[in-house]
């Protein structure tokens, strides 16, 4: 009952209970300021979307579902099809993946796995710098460097197979020079990501396996590519983006043609590279809401890609499980 009387007694519970009710309003605040950068994100999001929608409708309204489908784009009598583009997009990244994935695999397994310690900071931070090399840099390293190898070893090479999707004159540029350099600017993403998901691998799970006799392949196969299938399908994916989303350098490579053809040497199109192309000359009867359709396109291509890159996760996460 002393206790109780005692005056610091009462002074040191009031302030117990003005710090829990300051430390209370404090994190209130905290949740409303993040929850506000969240909100802030999907406002933006949304009001480019909207954006994007009422500056493209014009066009949808004249030509409906043929302009995504249709294969002509003749501004001069206001005709368009996003095909051609979209094709271009399409491939030029599905190129860009068949080369950079298993470079990037590659590098990321001798940086995890096999590379002398004294290497390993140093080729790890060049892989890194790749990944900073502004994207006109490789436009312009593509158009007259690449582009003569290309046209010189590469093609000759590729057209002796006899398939028609090589066939046709070895021009040096077109869509399969913009898949390649499009496969060196992501492969440092893909790399980076798969190097440090491989990381997080316990090392007594691999030593156990090396324990048991197993070989480094086996390791890899059995241990860590189970292991860190939900990071490696989120590199992939962020490097499929980048390449879905480049404009300079495809531009500079891609022959910048507006036709639609099966072989890969042929010059053509991309949903980035024809905005770059046509934007700043554009009409603004038909011709600019046809570009910003062609930006709608392309924000619900990436943001497909985004949701199968999630659907594939959540999958593997169950599986996992």
């Amino acid at each position: 009952m002393a206790a109780e009387g005692n005056p610091d007694t009462f002074v040191s519970s009031e302030s117990v209970e003005a710090r829990v009710r300051r430390f209370s309003s404090q994190d209130r605040l905290f949740l409303l300021l993040t929850r506000g950068f969240a909100t802030l994100v999907l406002v933006v999001l949304a009001g480019i979307l909207v954006s994007l929608v009422i500056e493209a409708w014009p066009v949808f309204r004249e030509f409906g579902a043929g302009f995504v489908f249709g294969s002509v784009w003749n501004p001069g009598e206001d005709i368009y099809g996003a095909g051609i583009a979209i094709y271009g997009t399409l491939v030029t990244s599905a190129i860009a993946l068949v080369f950079a994935l298993p470079i990037s695999f590659g590098i990321a397994l001798f940086l995890t796995e096999l590379c002398p310690a004294a290497l390993r900071r140093p080729i790890g931070t060049a892989v890194e710098l790749l990944a900073g090399v502004p994207s006109i840099i490789f436009g312009f390293w593509g158009l007259f460097v690449l582009a003569p190898v290309v046209q010189k070893t590469v093609q000759p090479v590729l057209m002796s197979l006899g398939l028609p999707m090589f066939a046709g004159p070895p021009l040096g540029i077109g869509i399969f020079t913009a898949g390649v350099v499009l496969a060196l600017m992501i492969i440092p993403f893909i790399a980076s990501v798969m190097r440090d998901v491989f990381e997080t691998v316990p090392a007594v799970l691999k030593e156990s396996a090396y324990g048991l006799g197993c070989t480094t392949w086996e390791v890899v196969r059995r241990i860590v590519l189970p292991y860190t299938r939900v990071g490696v399908v989120g590199g992939v994916m962020l490097g499929l983006g980048r390449a879905l989303g480049e404009t300079m350098a495809v531009t500079f490579v891609i022959g910048n043609a507006n036709r639609l053809s099966g072989n890969l040497f042929a010059p053509g199109n991309s949903i980035a590279s024809t905005l770059a192309n046509e934007f700043a000359e554009a009409d603004p009867e038909l011709h600019i809401p046809a570009l910003y359709a062609l930006g709608l396109l392309l924000f619900v291509i990436t943001f497909v890609v985004l949701a199968a890159a999630r659907w594939l996760t959540n999958r593997s996460k169950i599986k996992a499980a």
